[in-house]
């Protein structure tokens, strides 16, 4: 599979961004983006962080916590995200999130043979937190994966029970005869309050992460409903994971007094309840007044998360 040379990143002089040409799929050419912290100590142990729906790299502090505790970073922009989107392609659009084991691969190719490190953890959040944990499973015994850290992943619907169950039993039949007919989309309450212009603590894109994200299509929810329905069969992950969420989950619609403290985004309960689904050593975190990407959630509860995170993998990380 051929990748471009490095080139610097969008983030500045302290990143660099390589270009993975995948395999065309039926909207024609496909692209994922390797980004990596420049600068790293040359260590053995490396970590690859891999972003959410509606979402792409730019939290540089979570790079720098990760540096600090003496791994080289690097971030994958998945297919149809941010730095990896194409003008011909339907943003986030894909219809089995086996899809992104191209670009996994041969991410965790380069960071191991390439780049010469021995030992890999990777890092999902949300929707990334869903894919690399199946993506962790269907590679177990292989050596790749030597750690996964899982940041408010995605693991059930959040939603009422007939929509859990009868609801996504047309989503199923739906999205094989009508893949692109939209069923649902995001609020925009989350973006605002995350970004800068709207008063918000964060700096990011609003192209690739725009407040009332992208339409949600019948094929892409076919397949993230797929993807639960296997984690929920239970996983046999063989590396350590660490899972972490928030205390408690909101409606930023019913309550949006709560939204600088709570996942307004996914009910915690299912994540803790899929935690035990993934493998035999997991370890489940709750931040008190988190948010729904706990790495940009108000302090203390953004320190909280680093310094357990932090605990967990000095202990549980190969090399630690």
């Amino acid at each position: 599979m051929p990748a471009g040379p490095e080139t610097d990143d969008i983030l500045g002089a302290d990143y660099a961004a390589r270009t993975l040409f995948l395999k065309p799929d039926a909207e024609g050419d496909v692209v994922a983006t390797l980004v990596r912290r420049r600068g790293g100590a040359g260590s053995s142990r490396a970590v690859l962080y891999v972003h959410g729906f509606v979402d792409y790299f730019f939290q540089a502090h979570l790079a720098d916590a990760w540096a600090a505790a003496g791994y080289d970073f690097y971030a994958l922009d998945l297919r149809k995200y941010g730095r990896s989107t194409l003008g011909h392609q339907t943003p986030n659009y894909i219809t089995s999130l086996e899809e992104y084991d191209e670009e996994l691969d041969e991410a965790a190719r380069i960071i191991r043979d390439d780049d010469g490190h021995s030992v890999l953890a990777v890092m999902g959040h949300s929707t990334g937190g869903l894919i690399t944990s199946l993506w962790a499973n269907r590679r177990r015994g292989r050596g790749i994966v030597d750690a996964l850290v899982l940041n408010s992943p995605w693991f059930d619907l959040n939603a009422s029970l007939f929509q859990r169950t009868i609801g996504t039993a047309a989503v199923h039949r739906l999205g094989t005869l009508q893949p692109r007919r939209q069923v649902s989309s995001l609020g925009p309450a989350y973006g605002r309050y995350l970004h800068v212009d709207s008063g918000g603590s964060w700096q990011y894109d609003l192209a690739w992460k725009p407040h009332g994200g992208f339409p949600v299509l019948a094929g892409w929810l076919r397949a993230i409903r797929r993807g639960h329905a296997e984690l929920a069969r239970g996983l046999r992950i063989d590396c350590p994971v660490f899972v972490a969420c928030s205390d408690a989950s909101s409606s930023a619609l019913r309550e949006p007094g709560r939204i600088d403290s709570t996942d307004v985004v996914l009910n915690v309960s299912h994540i803790a309840r899929g935690a035990v689904k993934l493998g035999r050593s997991v370890m489940l975190v709750r931040v008190q007044g988190g948010i729904h990407d706990l790495a940009l959630s108000p302090e203390p509860a953004r320190s909280e998360f680093f310094g357990e995170l932090m605990r967990w993998q000095a202990g549980y990380v190969p090399g630690g």
